[in-house]
């Protein structure tokens, strides 16, 4: 299972990578792995807002969909739309395709986040 360092995750299993006041949003290599083949990501829309552990996209493998939530308030500046065709991309590296870009709001939020050791204890533990 990859986890990256740079990146915050949710008990649900998303992950952002913040840059100054954006944050990148996927879901992470534990999430793809127990969904399997992942065949549709319901994207959300630029200038959406959302805060934090609100649903803001769904996608779907061959086994389910499950609702994605936002790790952190903010809205979305970029979506990845390459995903709308080639949803699949996750399950090869879901850290390089993200979901969307955000805008973040509310900086003391990604506090509520576990860091890259915490979560793998997290995922250990499940």
């Amino acid at each position: 299972m990859k986890i990256m360092d740079n990146c915050y995750y949710t008990k649900n299993h998303e992950w952002i990578r913040v840059e100054g006041n954006e944050g990148w949003v996927g879901v992470s290599d534990y999430a793809q792995d127990a969904m399997g083949q992942i065949v549709f990501v319901e994207l959300p829309e630029a200038d959406d807002s959302f805060a934090q552990e609100d649903a803001f996209s769904v996608v779907e493998s061959v086994k389910a969909a499950s609702d994605i939530y936002m790790p952190a308030s903010g809205t979305v500046t970029e979506v990845n739309e390459v995903l709308e065709d080639e949803p699949e991309l996750i399950n090869e590296d879901p850290y390089a395709h993200y979901i969307c870009k955000i805008e973040l709001e509310d900086m003391t939020e990604l506090d509520n986040l576990m860091d890259a050791e915490a979560y793998g204890a997290y995922c250990e533990s499940l």
